[in-house]
């Protein structure tokens, strides 16, 4: 299915990650559940699935797999910020929120580099 393993390697890590982030956020407070839950998990898993979404179409068709790279990039970002309140709110604590930051920044490493293109941190 998969051509490149870089891209692999980052739908792996992304669908790893959101079933991480889908654990922790079982722990949210019930009133979190429908919003801030609910939000992360849907940013977390799209990632996933906009990577995996690129990569089938990415043997014929180029520029969709590049759209959804870019989709999966946005995503990336929306997690963090989900991540960001999660922390501000203190559903997460430092080192959590911090090891979770940083694989989606070694996610988007990945799909930077799988367009051909040096990822700006």
């Amino acid at each position: 299915m998969v051509d490149n393993a870089k891209n692999s390697k980052a739908y792996e890590s992304a669908f790893d990650t959101a079933m991480e982030v889908f654990w922790l956020t079982k722990e949210y407070p019930k009133e979190e559940l429908c919003s801030l839950a609910d939000q992360l998990r849907t940013a977390s898993r799209s990632v996933a699935v906009s990577i995996r979404e690129g990569l089938v179409k990415k043997p014929h068709y180029r520029d969709i797999f590049v759209r959804h790279v870019i989709d999966a990039l946005g995503f990336c970002e929306e997690t963090k910020t989900w991540l960001d309140f999660s922390f501000e709110c203190r559903y997460l604590g430092r080192d959590k929120y911090g090891e979770l930051s940083r694989k989606y920044d070694e996610i988007r490493i990945m799909l930077y580099q799988s367009l051909g293109r040096n990822p700006r941190l």
